[in-house]
C-alpha cells in the first residue's frame, strides 16, 4: 500500500488510520467506532464549511481547525439541550490530534503538527458517589420474588464490589467467573487486562442468581423481557443485556430507593474507587483495580476524599482549639490564686 500524500482523500486516510488502530494498536471495536464518529464529524463539518463534496489531506490546516473549535464551542447537545462542555469538545479534538499524529509519524506526511491543536482547560469534574446509607437503600429495593429482581441484585452487588464499567459487565460470560475464588480477569479499555475481586456479598448473590438459571447460555446476565430470542441462537447472545438496559435498571432502583443522587452504573464505579481510597488504598493500587492507563485519571477521586480529609482536619483543630481554651481558662484560675 502506497504512502499517503496531501492529495489523498481525507476519507481514505481516515480508513487507513482506523485500520492502523485495529491492527497495530489493537484498540477495541468500540474505541475504533468512536474515533470513526469523531473524525467524520469533523469531515462533514469541513465539507460544509469549505463547500466541497470531497476533501484531501491538503485541506487540513490550523485555520480550519480553529473554526471547528469555535463550532464545537457553540454546539448545543441534543441530550441536555445545553452547550457542549469543554471536556466533550476536547474528546472531538483529541481524536483529530491522534489522527494527525498518525499521519506525521506513521505516514511521514508533512502536515500541520498535531501539537498545534491545543485542548481547552476542562471544568473540574467531581464524580458522583453514594454514601453508605444511599448505597444500602439502593441495594435493597429489588423484588427478590422475581427472577429479574434476583438478577438485578446480583448486578448491583457485582458493580459495587468490582468497579466494572457497564461495557465490561455486560460482556461477561458465565465461564469467565470463578465464584468460589472470588476473582476473575476482565479486558477493559485499550484491551487492558486486569484482575477484579468479588465481595462475599457479590459471590453469594451471583450464586443465588445462577441457581435460578435453567439454561446453558453463555452470557452471565440475560434479559427476561423484550424482543423474542433469535432463532438458531443456541448460546443466548440475543438475550445478553445491553448497556442501556443496565442503565435503565439502575435508574429504576434509584427512584424506588428515593436516592437523591442521579445514579448510573458508573456511579457504582465512582463509589467503589472513593471507598478504596477512604480505606487507605494507595493511588497506584486503585489505578490497577480500575484499569486506568494513567494515574492522573484516577486522581479525580482524590477530590472526594480530600473533602473528607478537610472535614477531619477542621474537626481536629476545633477540638484542639477547645482544649487550648480550657487550658487557658485553667491557667488563668491558677494565676488568680497565686
Amino acid at each position: 500500500m502506497s504512502k499517503v500524500s496531501l492529495n489523498t482523500s481525507l476519507d481514505e486516510a481516515i480508513i487507513r488510520y482506523l485500520e492502523f488502530c485495529e491492527i497495530d494498536r489493537n484498540l477495541s471495536q468500540n474505541t475504533i467506532k468512536m474515533y470513526d464518529f469523531y473524525l467524520h464529524d469533523f469531515v462533514d463539518w469541513a465539507k460544509s464549511q469549505l463547500g466541497k463534496a470531497h476533501l484531501t489531506l491538503g485541506d487540513l490546516n490550523i485555520e480550519l481547525v480553529k473554526k471547528y473549535r469555535v463550532n464545537l464551542n457553540r454546539r448545543i447537545s441534543h441530550k441536555t439541550n445545553q452547550e457542549f462542555k469543554r471536556s466533550t469538545q476536547n474528546v472531538f479534538l483529541i481524536a483529530l490530534r491522534a489522527f494527525l499524529k498518525y499521519l506525521v509519524i506513521e505516514e511521514g506526511l508533512e502536515i500541520m503538527p498535531p501539537e498545534q491543536i491545543i485542548l481547552g482547560k476542562s471544568d473540574e469534574r467531581i464524580p458522583k458517589v453514594l454514601n453508605e446509607e444511599q448505597l444500602d437503600r439502593l441495594l435493597n429495593v429489588q423484588n427478590l420474588n422475581k427472577l429479574s429482581g434476583v438478577r438485578d441484585k446480583a448486578i448491583l452487588e457485582v458493580l459495587f464490589s468490582t468497579g466494572l464499567r457497564v461495557s465490561e459487565l455486560i460482556y461477561l460470560n458465565i465461564d469467565d467467573i470463578n465464584i468460589n475464588s472470588g476473582e476473575f480477569t476482565v479486558i477493559g479499555k485499550g484491551r487492558k487486562v486486569r484482575t477484579v475481586y468479588l465481595s462475599p456479598g457479590a459471590q453469594s448473590w451471583l450464586k443465588r442468581y445462577l441457581a435460578t438459571r435453567q439454561d446453558n447460555f453463555k452470557p452471565l446476565f440475560i434479559r427476561y423481557s423484550g424482543k423474542r430470542m433469535k432463532s438458531q441462537d443456541f448460546e443466548g447472545e440475543s438475550l445478553r443485556l445491553t448497556p442501556r438496559s443496565v442503565q435503565r435498571l439502575v435508574k429504576k432502583y434509584t427512584v424506588r430507593a428515593g436516592v437523591s443522587v442521579d445514579a448510573t452504573p458508573h456511579t457504582f464505579r465512582h463509589t467503589y474507587a472513593t471507598g478504596l481510597l477512604k480505606e487507605g488504598a494507595d493511588l497506584r493500587s486503585v489505578q490497577e483495580l480500575l484499569g486506568h492507563s494513567n494515574v492522573s485519571t484516577t486522581q479525580i477521586y482524590t477530590h472526594v476524599t480530600n473533602r473528607q480529609l478537610k472535614e477531619t482536619h477542621r474537626k481536629y483543630h476545633k477540638d484542639m482549639g477547645d482544649e487550648t481554651s480550657e487550658g487557658v481558662a485553667v491557667q488563668d484560675s491558677v494565676s488568680s490564686l497565686i
